[in-house]
């Protein structure tokens, strides 16, 4: 096991090979609540990077087919050159929002829950798993979203366990990360 830091993480995406046009793609993926978004929010700021969300897309109710927007809409204009443009999914509105544009960037930073599926493996220059424990990760679900929410997240949690399981998703990356400062060190693969 290697001990990483976002520095290290900068180094492995400068040293990979652009595999979306001329564009290097890494995905920041692992369950709900791991701490993709800070960790992917670090690395596009020491790599002057473009961060998408795949938040961006899904909601509670739609937790893994938006891929075909995302292709659709970002992916495959990014692959050809062009500039890629999509309208936000708000979670509290509950419907779509405003509309973003995206130009090609040196590096997209693809975060969150199935951004390192099988259906984009082929074209990522980067693949990190955020590791964290599943109590810890309900925990920060309840405190972000509300004790309400927690039918909601047993769904969500059981969703994503079945979707890793069959994707793999995993057991493919590059880099796993422990989503917890009092964890072992993370580990490359």
């Amino acid at each position: 096991m290697t001990h990483l830091r976002v520095d290290d993480l900068v180094s492995l995406v400068e040293r990979s090979t652009p595999r979306l046009g001329s564009t290097k793609l890494v995905a920041v993926d692992g369950p709900g609540g791991a701490g993709k978004s800070t960790l992917a929010a670090q690395l596009a700021a020491a790599c002057a990077a473009t961060l998408l969300h795949t938040d961006d897309f899904a909601s509670w109710d739609n937790q893994f087919d938006w891929w075909p927007q995302l292709e659709r809409q970002i992916l495959s204009p990014i692959a050809s050159g062009r500039a890629g443009r999509y309208q936000r999914y708000d979670w509290d509105a509950r419907t779509l929002a405003e509309w973003h544009d995206v130009a090609p960037p040196v590096v997209l930073i693809l975060e969150g829950v199935s951004a390192a599926r099988a259906a984009v493996r082929d074209r990522l220059s980067l693949s990190v798993w955020v590791q964290t424990p599943p109590e810890v990760r309900l925990a920060r679900g309840l405190d972000r979203d509300g004790d309400g929410s927690l039918a909601l997240w047993q769904r969500w949690m059981a969703d994503e366990d079945r979707h890793f399981a069959a994707d793999r998703t995993r057991e493919h990356a590059d880099v796993i990360i422990r989503g917890l400062a009092n964890c072992p060190p993370p580990e490359t693969v």
